[in-house]
């Protein structure tokens, strides 16, 4: 299909054309497009036969008008290992080497809201995932970094308050104005009961941890994206992409839901939310996986809950590439895959993405691996051209066909999941975590059979030498536990126990939790300190019998 030519006639892609690109292409970031040939693009190639062009509702072919025209997806590498300081020095690295935003995994301890010195806590401290235990833990991993310029991704959910609360905190230290503070923090529970684990409250008080963090964050961080709402989980869990998007999207309803009942208006709230996906190996499937998710998301927002602001309409997301698709066997061979994943992310118009490392299935990823695989998305926007196109695969017949039969089957399970009652009913029914475990164990058997071949594992094979492992230092347990027990001897105990009486009395009431969070943690109360009050209210989350 030619520039000139649109299934609803020429009339619309020139309304397109002379009203929305002319002064998008203002914004463009290169005059020229044009191929080692000399040949020279078009902006957008095909029409709209869902009604919609590149910025326009549903979205399909992505959210803004110019896409990678304008300018390139943030490339966020994630990472987060053994101490605060040795994670900032890999911060570093990472800035200096091109990456465009930060993203932060923490340990499991800190994750599920223990501190460092906890019994239960101790074989996790130093190995994978930092450590944040206080402010102190927050200065030290953003030391040197200019946080008014700089957007932060952080892989937080049951204790995502606490943790933004600890960034807000940080910023105001040094004198960021709240519209500059950006980034996300994933503040996504229904994903870890379904799929990952990582939850410590049950699921209502959850949901008002959510909530409030919502509101919290129009006042104290409004350009922060409140909600990462995530499918990444689900699919590394061992789900189709079918489900990856039916459960993300039916998670998505519940939060809006929750946020409406808590009376925060929506078009206040809902441009703020983001959402999180998984980039698999299946090119094709992956595209249409992203462009359904878009304009099921647009449809739901604006015919189901009325939402006015188009930016509410928009699925805005950041892609990760499939951790559980990495191999320990023929490593390198990982680098190829996630460039595979990659590609998929921004022909389906990510918005930000992370690139694993080749030896991820290993051990922690070392800083050459970390670089190679960020220099994989600087290959991809510079020098591979697909960045020069908007939706390049769009009204491709294989593609559209591919993304209306998975909106079709996702539409159909979420349709089931309204059925049991929303998605934290079928969550705490099992349903969920059901439907996963037997996709995985599908894909598992399939493996085994060699009905799927995976290069290297079940075809393909051959001797290989040890692999180089990555270590983190041993040493770095030691330091943070010495570094948690000098916050606790220099600051101001009786200060540190009324903040934490706060907290408690505002978990009893309807006082937004963060708002007495915030002075929690600026007078150096700890992570596991805040959630221990919060236990003591709302007990914790007991998983049901899925089987």
């Amino acid at each position: 299909m030619s520039a000139s030519d649109d299934s609803r006639g020429d009339a619309g892609l020139q309304r397109w054309k002379s009203e929305v690109w002319a002064k998008a292409a203002k914004g463009e970031r290169r005059k020229s497009f044009a191929t080692p040939s000399g040949l020279e693009p078009q902006p957008l190639y095909g029409g709209a036969p869902d009604g919609g062009f590149p910025g326009e509702y549903p979205y399909t072919r992505g959210v803004r008008a110019t896409m990678y025209r304008g300018r390139f997806w943030t490339m966020r590498q994630y990472a987060g290992f053994s101490s605060a300081r040795d994670t900032n020095q890999r911060f570093r690295v990472l800035l200096a080497s091109g990456q465009t935003g930060l993203s932060t995994a923490f340990d499991l301890p800190t994750q599920i809201g223990y501190d460092s010195d906890h019994p239960l806590a101790s074989p996790e401290v130093g190995l994978v995932g930092v450590p944040i235990n206080s402010l102190a833990d927050m200065e030290r991993l953003f030391d040197s970094i200019p946080l008014g310029e700089v957007s932060t991704s952080m892989t937080i959910n049951a204790t995502a308050p606490i943790l933004l609360c600890m960034y807000v905190a940080l910023c105001r230290r040094a004198n960021v104005p709240a519209e500059r503070i950006r980034g996300t923090v994933q503040n996504d529970i229904l994903k870890e009961y379904a799929a990952r684990g990582n939850y410590r409250f049950p699921a209502g008080p959850s949901m008002r941890l959510v909530t409030d963090l919502m509101s919290f964050a129009r006042t104290h961080a409004p350009a922060w994206n409140t909600i990462s709402i995530s499918g990444y989980h689900i699919r590394e869990a061992g789900s189709t992409a079918v489900q990856e998007v039916a459960f993300t999207l039916a998670n998505g309803r519940a939060y809006v839901k929750a946020a409406l009942e808590a009376g925060l208006p929506i078009d206040e709230f809902a441009p703020r939310l983001s959402f999180f996906f998984n980039a698999h190996n299946s090119l094709f499937e992956e595209v249409a996986k992203f462009r359904a998710a878009r304009r099921m998301w647009a449809r739901i927002m604006r015919e189901e809950f009325g939402a006015k602001d188009p930016e509410s309409w928009m699925l805005r997301f950041h892609t990760q590439t499939a951790g559980s698709m990495l191999t320990s066997q023929q490593p390198d061979n990982n680098v190829v895959r996630v460039t595979v994943q990659a590609l998929a992310a921004i022909l389906g118009g990510t918005q930000s993405l992370h690139t694993n490392s080749r030896d991820e299935a290993l051990s922690l990823p070392s800083e050459e691996s970390a670089r190679l695989a960020l220099r994989t998305q600087q290959v991809l926007a510079n020098e591979s051209g697909v960045a020069d196109v908007i939706d390049p695969l769009g009204g491709a017949p294989y593609i559209e066909a591919l993304t209306d039969e998975l909106e079709r089957r996702a539409l159909e399970l979420m349709a089931e999941v309204e059925r049991r009652g929303g998605a934290v009913r079928a969550i705490e029914q099992g349903f969920l975590q059901r439907e996963i475990h037997k996709s995985a164990m599908a894909w598992q058997r399939d493996v085994e059979s060699k009905a799927r071949t995976i290069v290297g594992v079940n075809e393909f094979t051959q001797a290989e030498p040890a692999p180089r492992i990555f270590r983190p230092d041993p040493s770095a347990r030691e330091a943070v536990l010495a570094d948690l027990a000098s916050v606790r001897a220099k600051r101001d105990s009786l200060k540190v126990a009324a903040s934490l009486e706060a907290v408690d009395r505002a978990a009893t009431s309807s006082t937004n939790l963060l708002e007495a969070i915030l002075p929690a943690v600026e007078c150096y109360a700890t992570l596991g300190e805040i959630c221990g009050v919060l236990e003591k209210r709302f007990g914790t989350y007991q998983a049901p019998d899925v089987l």
